[in-house]
């Protein structure tokens, strides 16, 4: 990767993989794309461009603009929201993926777009999910993961475009606020402790669903991208996790910080439902033989640091 086009780059990855993406590969080579501009240090720090990733033709000729040679394709609707929203969900989920991948073949691009644990479904196993098992999904979050794969497979056999992408879990971040995800709790849970000592789950207690923190999220999407081409054998569904634990485990790590915190549950029927769904933990053997995928932190380390730095951002901000 040289110059690199980043979609969703205001998105809870894009804006933080934009950034550190800047750092390695240099400021002026990281084009940030959004459907909106705010004053974040995104927009400030790079070359940043308004791009509906749903229009024909509007990603093809921002990537040609600026002669990249690698697309990063965030822009999506989460799986919550997209349950609210199934025919907007698919329009923008698959419609940009399309896209993007359609620019990729013409210029000649590498191209990741991220997957989730939401591709699997009811009748995958739960406990240590192989990578390649059974996927009915029954949210259109699922479906257009699954489609999203398989389609990233497609341009790969067919045409030759150089995709990858990764099965994400919940992705935890202090950097921005959640998206609309169904394990967006495991986010909330950190800003409520520190405000409020106390926590309302959406989820019930026993939940057991797939977790990273953004730091080793942004690693293993660079790490894929720079991975050699002939060692992988998945490219576009590589199951990655760094823990898994249910909202009691989490509140319970925080307690050691927080001794007076409390988690209370107030249940989302449709959030639950989804979280039903998905699997309990899964296996990131793949990954980690085909392209050395190591994250670094567990649910402990992870704590301690996001709460010594969500006390310092509530300091700076009422400073």
């Amino acid at each position: 990767m040289k110059k690199i086009l980043v979609t969703g780059a205001l998105g809870q990855i894009g804006s933080e993989l934009t950034l550190k993406m800047r750092e390695i590969y240099g400021y002026d080579n990281i084009i940030a794309t959004d459907i909106r501009r705010t004053e974040s240090d995104v927009v400030q720090s790079g070359p940043f461009e308004i791009l509906d990733v749903t229009e024909e033709k509007a990603m093809f000729n921002m990537a040609k603009k600026y002669e990249v040679d690698t697309i990063i394709h965030l822009a999506a609707l989460l799986s919550a929201t997209a349950e609210k929203k199934p025919l907007l969900a698919w329009h923008l989920n698959m419609g940009g993926l399309v896209n993007a991948l359609e620019a990729a073949r013409e210029l000649n691009c590498q191209l990741f777009t991220p997957s989730s644990i939401g591709a699997f479904g009811p009748t995958t196993p739960k406990n240590l999910t192989p990578q390649d098992i059974i996927q009915r999904p029954t949210t259109m979050y699922g479906v257009n993961k699954v489609s999203g794969e398989l389609l990233c497979d497609y341009y790969y056999s067919k045409f030759g475009v150089d995709t990858r992408g990764l099965r994400f879990p919940g992705l935890i971040s202090y950097m921005t606020p959640p998206g609309g995800g169904t394990t967006d709790y495991a986010v909330e849970i950190y800003y409520e402790a520190i405000k409020h000592k106390r926590y309302t789950s959406y989820i019930a207690e026993g939940t057991y669903m797939d977790m990273m923190y953004m730091p080793d999220a942004l690693t293993a999407i660079i790490t894929l991208m720079e991975a050699d081409a002939s060692k992988l054998k998945h490219r576009n569904s590589f199951n990655v996790s760094a823990m898994s634990f249910d909202p009691a485990k989490i509140a319970a790590e925080i307690q050691k910080h927080i001794p007076e915190f409390v988690l209370n549950y107030k249940v989302d029927p449709v959030r639950q439902s989804i979280a039903d769904s998905w699997p309990n933990r899964i296996d990131s053997t793949c990954a980690k033989e085909e392209w050395g995928f190591n994250p670094e932190y567990n649910l402990e380390k992870m704590t301690k640091d996001i709460l010594s730095k969500l006390r310092l951002k509530s300091i700076s901000v009422t400073a």
